[in-house]
């Protein structure tokens, strides 16, 4: 067992190996293609050392980021060649290639970067954060009340971007000696700005149910996850009615951890592939597009695990459902919007439809949303959170040309 095991990881690695060479090479012929960027025109970068395998993180923010580029060129920092490939073909946004840390020096010298943003807490973060003379800043790929939101990892960054009072109030609880006022700044979710797109199907008189569950997590505080104990079940009766379409978009690690996870995953993606084959009419979508938009403010109903994508939905003030993890083990902050949420028990997915029946005509909810939404993200009307955004970027940056002048002045 033991060797067929280690063969298995042997194979896993083989091809990690070449997938990375192939991006390598690929990478570089688009590079040479597009040539050197212009020197010194960059204030503001974006730090990203993951793989193509974490790009949904730098995905959340391709929009707000292309909308500041138009005010501030925003240059972002790939350290892994699949990555940065990826950003290439689809952020929108001038990638820099810095796979090695004389690669960092170098850029360092030819552009100003005042602001260093971070979507994530990559430990190579700090092969970054070690130059002085500029601000970083966690922004995070996500708004939540996952354990990750309060990480003490928070005291690295000179400021965090957060959504709002909510996520103040789960710091200040939480991290020991962290000044919230001073190092959050409060700017709501720019990405509602950018909640646009066009569905894959026709709207009709279905019942459009978002189905956007997690992956299972890297340890068992996080297993939030529900596609393998609520996913099959909830899917395969909104199938049956005939009344409902689903739209169904995995969080892309599924089964990267658990193959049992992955292999539900699987299940429920042929469900669906299944059910379009039977009956073309019912349209429902197995959705993998780079974009999230109509899939958040379209849906009559969303059901999603304990996530970031609970509180995207949240900011849109349209019925909600959260699914209950069934791991014991799975840390479970009740204090925020979790404490009134409409909680979807796995028994209770077998009646699925007369459940969402029930919250989707459930006017009180509705106003818990909008009184949640406000506490989370702020003002939500059009254009606030882009606005909000900008500006901390814009005092950020004026506070970079103030302690220069004070220098100067020294």
């Amino acid at each position: 067992m033991q060797l067929a095991n280690d063969a298995k990881r042997a194979v896993r690695l083989a091809k990690r190996v070449l997938k990375g060479r192939r991006a390598y090479f690929e990478l570089k012929e688009q590079l040479q293609q597009r040539g050197p960027l212009p020197e010194q025109r960059f204030r503001v970068g974006v730090y990203f050392a993951d793989s193509d395998v974490n790009i949904y993180q730098m995905r959340q923010w391709y929009a707000p980021l292309q909308e500041l580029s138009k005010r501030w060129p925003v240059l972002v920092l790939a350290r892994n060649a699949a990555g940065a490939r990826q950003l290439i073909a689809e952020s929108g946004l001038d990638v820099a290639f810095v796979q090695k840390v004389t690669d960092i020096e170098r850029l360092v010298e030819e552009q100003p970067l005042d602001v260093i943003l971070y979507v994530n807490q990559n430990t190579r973060n700090f092969q970054m954060m070690r130059y002085g003379r500029r601000w970083h800043v966690f922004i995070n790929h996500g708004e939540s009340d996952k354990m990750y939101m309060t990480s003490n990892q928070h005291k690295a960054y000179d400021r965090a971007l957060v959504a709002g009072d909510a996520a103040r109030a789960r710091l200040s609880r939480t991290l020991w000696d962290y000044d919230v006022e001073r190092r959050t700044i409060a700017i709501g979710r720019p990405q509602a700005d950018h909640l646009g797109g066009t569905p894959p199907f026709a709207p009709d008189d279905r019942t459009v149910v978002f189905y956007a569950p997690t992956w299972e997590g890297d340890r068992p505080a996080a297993c939030y996850g529900s596609v393998a104990t609520h996913g099959e079940t909830l899917v395969r009766e909104l199938i049956a009615t005939g009344r409902h379409r689903v739209v169904y978009r995995p969080h892309p690690r599924s089964g990267v951890v658990d193959a049992a996870f992955g292999a539900a995953n699987e299940r429920i993606i042929e469900m669906l592939r299944e059910a379009n084959q039977h009956d073309p009419s019912a349209q429902h979508v197995y959705d993998t597009s780079p974009a999230l938009g109509w899939q958040l403010s379209l849906p009559d109903v969303a059901i999603c695990d304990i996530s970031a994508m609970v509180y995207d939905r949240l900011a849109t003030g349209k019925p909600l459902m959260v699914t209950r993890p069934v791991a014991p083990e799975a840390e479970v902050d009740e204090g925020g919007y979790l404490s009134v949420c409409e909680w979807l028990d796995a028994n209770e997915t077998g009646d699925i439809a007369a459940v969402l029946d029930r919250v989707i005509g459930d006017d009180a909810a509705r106003e818990r949303l909008g009184t949640w939404s406000e506490r989370y993200f702020g003002d939500t009307s059009p254009g606030a959170p882009t606005r909000r955004f900008h500006e901390a970027i814009e005092g950020l940056l004026a506070e970079a040309d103030a302690w220069r002048e004070r220098q100067s002045a020294a």
